[in-house]
């Protein structure tokens, strides 16, 4: 189950080749870091790496992973064994190191330090809607979502996409829906909410565990403040954070949800896999389809 959601609106569904899919993700399968390699990037198996396929289809839905492997070397540390070889060709030869000379040292030393370096590795997953045109990435900041965008481009040679686009802020809505307490049928209010001065973004107000019905949230909507994220539940099946780019944060889909839907008994790890993957696949299309008609987004355009 993601925790995070970041959009993206596939300008062209239709070009995105199932069939093709598997194979074009192999030329670009992860490999470790080598020993002179600060990171790496590929693709990884989404049911864990016991298993071998790339992709995992459900319907219109292809589910990839991209594991990102990094060499942990902190520049404190190379920094502090840099000086000590400038200060002692220094101190021996009676000389100043220059600019040019310290960039060389520098390298030496990377290049002396990066094998034994320790190793950490981070896996981000999305899945393409090819039914309603979207890409949902799990991972919690853009920089992330951008990599794993930006490999999949590489690996399929093409892949026009772009954020979402709505007609006007999303704050302005979220900012109306606290303001007068009236939601669009199937969501309600949660507990939190991020509130920011439009005219002074350095003026925010973080609130968890509040009545935004409250007179201390009206107070602050009254001074001018905009809800740029807002605590929201789906039809009691989904709870997550609005942000004011329509990315969703701390996903949870209700335990209810997937016992109904997985069943008890299900004991093998890839059918189960595949059972909460229908599941999460099938609420954030229909969530998807609301975020559409509330913020009016047409084909990701105003």
């Amino acid at each position: 189950m993601f925790k995070n959601v970041r959009l993206f609106k596939l300008v062209d569904p239709a070009s995105v080749d199932a069939d093709q899919f598997e194979g074009k993700l192999a030329e670009r399968r992860f490999r470790p870091c080598g020993s002179l390699e600060t990171a790496t990037i590929g693709w990884a198996p989404p049911l864990g790496e016991s298993a071998s396929a790339l992709s995992h289809v459900a319907g219109d839905c292809l589910l990839v992973c991209a594991r990102r492997q990094e060499r942990l070397l902190p520049s404190s540390v190379v920094a502090e064994i840099l000086d000590e070889r400038v200060a002692a060709i220094e101190d021996r030869e009676a000389r100043t190191v220059g600019r040019k000379e310290r960039r060389q040292l520098r390298d030496e030393v990377m290049v002396e330090l990066l094998p034994r370096a320790f190793t950490r590795s981070r896996r981000v997953c999305a899945y393409l809607d090819r039914q309603s045109g979207w890409m949902l990435v799990d991972a919690a900041s853009a920089k992330s979502a951008e990599e794993l965008v930006d490999l999949l481009r590489e690996t399929l040679g093409s892949l026009p996409v772009h954020p979402p686009r709505p007609p006007q802020p999303p704050e302005i809505l979220m900012t109306r829906w606290v303001t007068e307490g009236e939601l669009p049928v199937g969501i309600t209010l949660g507990d939190e909410c991020e509130l920011r001065d439009a005219r002074d973004e350095r003026s925010v107000v973080r609130c968890r565990g509040q009545d935004l019905a409250g007179e201390e949230i009206s107070t602050h909507l009254r001074a001018g403040k905009q809800v740029t994220k807002l605590a929201l539940d789906w039809r009691e099946s989904l709870a997550f954070v609005l942000q004011e780019d329509l990315s969703l944060k701390r996903l949870r889909f209700a335990d209810e949800l997937i016992e109904e839907g997985v069943g008890e008994g299900l004991e093998d790890d890839a059918a189960r896999f595949d059972a909460e993957f229908v599941i999460m696949t099938h609420e954030l299309h229909s969530l998807l389809q609301w975020l559409e008609e509330v913020f009016v987004l047409v084909g990701g355009e105003a």
